[in-house]
């Protein structure tokens, strides 16, 4: 007679009747994905039984008991499990689907998976499972690992073969569903697979991509291949709970672009910008510019194939001096400008020696001429094209996007690779220096294949830069992420400043000895070697240790399925097809018509005079002041043309919305002798402040006339008077507002760095309610599994095992989101409990148990409350999240003006503004 699990429970809803079936049918084990059923799993047969509802009226009247139930010789069944189906933990596919989804196991998905979109909303990046290495096998717990915790940095190491490239790939996947933008470093070429995303999974999707050697050497035809790797990865997504839906989210998240620094096969990358003057932050800290001084020059002189000490080559100190100097002075470098510096110095010593003795003129000469060689050989020139090397715009595209920005360096030259590398990370620090403080992870800069660039030993131009950003990046927003085969090619300063450790199998017993040494420098103390190093030798294919500061011991995980498409290194005329519509989207924007420039004073027209009447400087009213703008070009003899100039402080204040704005700006505008009167509306803004204006002009110089009018003195006070109002007319500022985050832009700031601030708030307020609602929920389950402790010691006081085991089923049950809220917290692990054993706890405590009846009332109260606090934290969770999409947003816009009494005007002045001649005949502008 069949066993009944309900037998003292009166249902308060009528029973359903559903064809449940006791095992699924499964499909063979498929190649390469480590899937597939166990014998006794499979060809189970279907059986229709009648299930009551069980107490739920509290939560939805959809609840129903699961039975999986096991076949004996005869009718009888015996209960293996109870499920409790409440939305929103729905299934993802129908209970009779012919094609359900599947674990890795072969066992249909289970029901207390946390849902995506719940730990998608909290931050956190889904990498796996974990795994049994007793059993070896994988369990039913998700490896959520908390963005946040990139922060204190990633290294990630295993030798070939063992998924590195496929985890840390699904790192960068997880990051862009995420929105947080990335600058991924690719030695190999493998990166670039992040583009091969097909949310259609269809067989002409794969069909450019797949490797027709490999389609040859299995007896099939490139179409035959492509269909098989399109069912692969079909079925293999599926085992992990993702499909096309999830590709499609990960390509609308992030903009994806491959860029090659030396090359045309992808987009192409300008270095001018990198020899520009770094930015204040970086200026005024001795150390860091003296960090990007000698890294730049060491990188640049590694591409003459001169490997030159920073304290003893004279090639590395003059050079040093020079961009010292010349950075410091506010000047931007190029590689022309440079080779002229180094034949012409600014300074006349270098230390206390002449500059003559320490590096005489012909040896001077010699050293211009290797450069001036790399600046003329044609290959060189494709250094020069493309985007500039500007961060900001690498991390996020025009709207506020962000961006997966890939560098290929394949195909460069060792001296050219560690010349673009490390001419980035110090753009990178550079821009980060710029950056507000952020305690959420605002960025990540990921390099594979870090051989080379931070040696244990040597100290090549990188190495130096990636140490300061180890050590101050965590404090900006940015996470650095390095991948290596081999950890003896990483400086163990460098390991040391690492949180999270991904670890795979290892070459030899030496680098295992280097791993542990690092884990037991980054530990802080509490660290035990021998459960390590036993974890460490037992690692297989795909399968990783997980070592992160911020949880409360490592754990062994078995990596998802990448939904990037895994064809291997890219060549680069493989790059050039996957890249040929945005370079030719890029080639559009080029040759449209640009957009109008900001107006300054160099697009001013000169007024219309002839060079016939231009005359000796002129006398002005006493009481009026005279100024001449400085001469920026080199011309023979300079023109002055009268002109009105304004220095001005500008406020505006809007005390109702707490907006205050204060800017000093410089207006001019031409004094024409033959208008009648002066218009402001047409004035130009300068980029010039008082202080930079001549009280002299330059000799010889010609003037132009004076209108009548400014022979008078009253018509200056005039003139003043028709500045302030047109100001007060036409200065405005409309700015964007967020209604999610109230939040205002700021006068001057666009919507690209509007909607990037909003974001980088928005992760900062969601990580802080994460937090927030780990306190308030731990603080919940921690009382619950009070309670729950008690009632069983009261029914089991004997029975230690089976009392463990059913505290262990009721506290995991129904705990999917807890679960994705927790991971493996050190709350969440003596409190929480682990959703996935909740299946087998129950079969296993049914069996063990003598009193199955007061154990399931008690179980059942419990589960009550555990879903209903799950649902509780569900909703949360939504609300939670519907604040924090500041893309999709629609903006609201405010209109921030000055009142007059807010517009100061410091100096009326006629000012006289220089001309050339130009090449054409006419009067160019000369400031």
């Amino acid at each position: 007679m069949p066993c009944s699990p309900w037998q003292n429970i009166s249902p308060i809803h009528q029973p359903l009747t559903r064809s449940v079936p006791l095992m699924p049918t499964l499909p063979d084990r498929r190649p390469g994905t480590g899937v597939g059923p166990s014998e006794s799993s499979l060809h189970r047969p279907k059986r229709s039984v009648t299930l009551p509802s069980p107490y739920l009226e509290g939560i939805h009247s959809e609840g129903i008991f699961l039975l999986t139930c096991r076949t004996f010789g005869s009718s009888t069944v015996e209960p293996a499990g109870t499920i409790w189906q409440t939305p929103p933990y729905e299934r993802q596919t129908p209970w009779n689907s012919e094609s359900p989804a599947l674990t890795p196991d072969g066992d249909k998905e289970s029901e207390m998976t946390p849902r995506r979109e719940t730990y998608e909303k909290l931050g956190a990046f889904y990498l796996g499972k974990e795994y049994d290495a007793d059993k070896g096998e994988m369990t039913d717990d998700l490896l959520l690992y908390d963005s946040k915790d990139l922060l204190t940095h990633g290294v990630c190491v295993g030798m070939t073969g063992s998924g590195k490239t496929g985890l840390c790939i699904s790192l960068l996947e997880e990051a862009a569903i995420d929105n947080v933008p990335a600058l991924v470093i690719d030695p190999k070429g493998d990166l670039a697979n992040l583009l091969l995303t097909f949310p259609d999974l269809a067989p002409d999707d794969f069909r450019p991509w797949i490797d027709a050697g490999t389609a040859e050497r299995k007896g099939q035809t490139p179409d035959e291949f492509a269909a098989g790797q399109a069912k692969l990865w079909k079925e293999g997504l599926a085992s992990w709970g993702e499909d096309g839906e999830r590709i499609a989210r990960l390509k609308a998240s992030a903009d994806f672009s491959v860029y090659t620094p030396g090359s045309e096969a992808g987009l192409p990358i300008s270095i001018l910008s990198s020899f520009g003057a770094p930015p204040p932050a970086v200026l005024e800290d001795n150390d860091l510019l003296s960090d990007r001084v000698s890294s730049t020059v060491s990188s640049l002189l590694g591409l003459l194939g001169i490997d030159a000490d920073p304290l003893r080559s004279r090639e590395h100190i003059l050079l040093s001096n020079l961009l010292d100097h010349g950075w410091r002075q506010g000047q931007d470098y190029d590689l022309g400008s440079l080779i002229q510096a180094i034949q012409k110095p600014p300074m006349k010593k270098i230390g206390v020696f002449d500059l003559e003795s320490f590096f005489p003129d012909k040896d001077r000469f010699e050293l211009a001429m290797l450069l001036n060689n790399l600046l003329a050989a044609p290959g060189f020139q494709t250094w020069f094209s493309g985007e500039p090397l500007e961060i900001d715009s690498l991390l996020f595209t025009d709207s506020g996007k962000p961006r997966i920005t890939i560098f290929s360096i394949a195909h460069l030259s060792e001296p050219e690779r560690m010349f673009f590398v490390s001419l980035l990370l110090n753009q990178t620090l550079a821009w980060m220096r710029q950056r507000p403080g952020s305690s959420s992870l605002q960025a990540i800069l990921y390099m594979d294949e870090v051989f080379g660039f931070m040696p244990p030993v040597a100290n090549p131009p990188s190495k130096t830069v990636l140490l300061t950003l180890l050590k101050q990046a965590r404090a900006y927003g940015l996470g650095v992420v390095l991948a290596t085969q081999n950890p003896m090619d990483l400086d163990y300063k460098g390991l040391s400043n690492m949180g999270t450790w991904f670890l795979g199998r290892l070459q030899t017993e030496r680098d295992k000895l280097r791993i542990l040494d690092g884990l037991e420098g980054a530990s802080g103390g509490d660290f035990d070697r021998q459960k390590m190093e036993r974890l460490l030798s037992g690692l297989g294919k795909r399968v990783f240790l997980l070592y992160n500061v911020h949880e409360d011991g490592p754990v062994l995980f078995h990596t998802r399925w990448a939904m990037s498409y895994l064809r291997g290194p890219m060549t680069r005329v493989e790059i050039q097809s996957l890249m040929a519509d945005k370079k030719a989207l890029a080639a559009r924007q080029v040759t449209a018509e640009a957009p109008p420039a900001r107006r300054t004073a160099k697009s001013t027209p000169a007024p219309k005079a002839a060079a016939a009447d231009l005359e000796p400087r002129p006398s002005v009213p006493t009481g009026v002041t005279e100024a001449f703008l400085p001469v920026r070009s080199r011309i023979e003899t300079v023109f002055y043309e009268p002109h009105l100039l304004a220095t001005t402080t500008i406020s505006c204040v809007d005390t109702r919305k707490g907006l205050e704005h204060t800017e000093e700006k410089t207006f001019m505008v031409p004094l024409d002798p033959d208008a009648l009167r002066v218009d402001w509306d047409d004035a130009v803004t300068l980029e010039l402040t008082e202080e930079e204006l001549e009280r002299e002009p330059e000799e010889p110089a010609n003037f132009g006339p004076l209108p009548t009018s400014a022979n008078k003195k009253t018509s200056f006070t005039t003139w003043k008077r028709e500045l302030k109002s047109s100001l007060y007319r036409n200065q405005r500022y409309e700015l964007f507002k967020s209604a999610l985050l109230k939040e205002i832009s700021e006068p001057g700031e666009s919507e690209r760095d509007f909607r990037i601030r909003l974001t980088s708030r928005m992760r900062e307020e969601r990580d802080e309610a994460t937090e927030k609602l780990r306190a308030k929920y731990g603080t919940k389950v921690a009382r619950l599994e009070e309670r729950i402790r008690k009632a069983f010691e009261k029914v089991e006081k004997e029975k230690e095992q089976a009392k463990h085991q059913k505290f262990q089923t009721a506290i995991s049950f129904g705990m999917t989101a807890i679960s994705a809220l927790f991971g493996r917290k050190a709350l969440s692990r003596s409190n929480v409990g682990r959703a996935g054993t909740a299946m087998r706890g129950v079969a296993r405590s049914a069996r063990e148990s003598q009193d199955v009846d007061r154990a399931e009332e008690n179980v059942e109260v419990l589960q009550r409350q555990l879903a209903e606090l799950n649902a509780e934290l569900e909703q949360e969770i939504d609300t939670l999240t519907e604040r924090y999409d500041p893309q999709g947003e629609e903006l609201d816009t405010v209109v921030l003006k000055p009142r007059k009494t807010d517009i100061n005007i410091h100096l009326l002045a006629l000012a006289w503004a220089p001309y050339g001649r130009g090449k054409r005949g006419g009067q160019e502008a000369a400031w």
